[in-house]
């Protein structure tokens, strides 16, 4: 069975660990053990008598505020396909932690509560997800219950978030009304919305397409460098990683970079055994006819389709620090294996999440806010466009002093 990744979102008290403790529950993935702890536990029971927020909320602060703070990853799994949710927290200054959770996703589920509607949250996630171009877009209306499971309140909601979807350029948005408390159209359809028509959450999740390794450039990443220097191995150097996108072949021809050197491909080794060809995702030892000098972060790439090479890159930053980002500030840049110091010589706009407009005049990025800068680099950066190609076109800063991760960075 394939797996599906995916993130809920929201704004604070949407219901989103309430979700995703109805999934585990309704399709049978908790053990006994845990729901008897769960009953113990529960302080705001359901008709079952149980609180499902309970199950993703793990530190003890989420559950005693009952509030998500850190990103909870649950796994499940039904006879059609295996899951891994990522929890995300709902409040503005945790935004840093769903843009990680969201980072690794195929797709995210916005849930909005129908009593509220549209909410800033609702379109900061949504930004975040159209940066992070996930494929698939689930719109959540969840609290039906509470508004007498009103089509009218749904449709207003639908054609209110139709508006953002085409704004954004999100092309793949589905729409659900549901009751996570409750239980209506998550596992199984329900009678109370009679005039839905469509097909429970969970019907979705596990029937929805999502093709992981799209993306047909061929990129490789060298993680480490491979030579055993004995008497049996002697002449032995291969270079191991995971092939980022596209297709490797014995024989094809390929450019080491930044060094800007033409080889070929001799050999090919998957799991200790000569392969003729491998595919993205796929963790590989690839060996080259040529002696040249490569090291832990270069590139072996297609000869016929290079990636870019620049010392000043545009990004789009997702700010994760109390320190706000200015210009001349220092950082490193890592793309995978890759470190390279860099500095910021401009922002050119941030995006107010309110309005979806671009802000000209910026003097600092804040603390959870979304901008696009320009960086400049002390070597020359190797990447795709993220929109080309998201694994190779997404990279981190990091504070030099604190070694923390303060910026989630989307080249352009």
């Amino acid at each position: 069975m394939n797996i599906l990744r995916f993130i809920t979102a929201g704004s604070v008290d949407d219901g989103k660990s309430t979700l995703i403790g109805r999934l585990l529950y309704d399709s049978k993935s908790i053990l006994a053990d845990q729901l008897e702890a769960l009953e113990q536990q529960s302080k705001n029971k359901n008709e079952d008598g149980i609180d499902l927020a309970i199950l993703t909320d793990g530190l003890r602060a989420e559950r005693e505020q009952g509030i998500t703070i850190d990103v909870a990853y649950r796994y499940f799994a039904t006879p059609k396909r295996k899951f891994i949710i990522a929890d995300a927290p709902g409040h503005t200054q945790y935004t840093r932690n769903m843009i990680t959770g969201a980072s690794n996703s195929q797709l995210i589920v916005i849930l909005v509560d129908a009593r509220n509607g549209i909410t800033e949250q609702t379109r900061r996630h949504s930004i975040i997800a159209s940066l992070l171009n996930i494929p698939e877009v689930v719109v959540a209306v969840n609290k039906m219950d509470l508004v007498g499971y009103s089509e009218e309140t749904f449709n207003s909601i639908k054609n209110e978030y139709q508006q953002i979807a085409t704004h954004l350029g999100l092309k793949s948005v589905h729409y659900f009304p549901i009751s996570a408390f409750v239980g209506d159209n998550i596992v199984n359809t329900t009678q109370a919305m009679a005039w839905y028509k469509g097909k429970s959450l969970l019907d979705f999740l596990e029937t929805v397409e999502i093709n992981p390794h799209s993306y047909t450039q061929p990129r490789f990443q060298v993680q480490y460098v491979i030579r055993p220097q004995t008497e049996a191995l002697h002449d032995y150097r291969g270079y191991a990683g995971e092939i980022i996108s596209g297709t490797y072949r014995k024989g094809d021809a390929i450019v080491v970079l930044p060094e800007g050197i033409s080889t070929t491909i001799s050999k090919i080794e998957h799991n200790g055994k000569e392969v003729s060809e491998a595919k993205a995702g796929t963790p590989v030892v690839i060996h080259i006819d040529d002696d040249i000098d490569i090291s832990r972060g270069d590139y072996l790439v297609s000869e016929a389709t290079q990636p870019v090479q620049n010392q000043e890159v545009e990004a789009i930053v997702c700010w994760m620090d109390k320190r706000s980002l200015s210009e001349g500030n220092k950082y490193l840049l890592q793309q995978r294996s890759r470190l390279v110091r860099v500095i910021v010589k401009e922002i050119i706009y941030k995006i107010d999440v309110n309005t979806l407009q671009q802000q000209d005049e910026a003097e600092s990025i804040k603390l959870n806010e979304i901008a696009k800068i320009r960086l400049k680099a002390a070597a020359p950066l190797v990447y795709d466009p993220f929109a080309e190609n998201p694994p190779m076109g997404s990279a981190i800063l990091i504070d030099e002093t604190s070694n923390a991760t303060v910026g989630a960075l989307m080249l352009q």
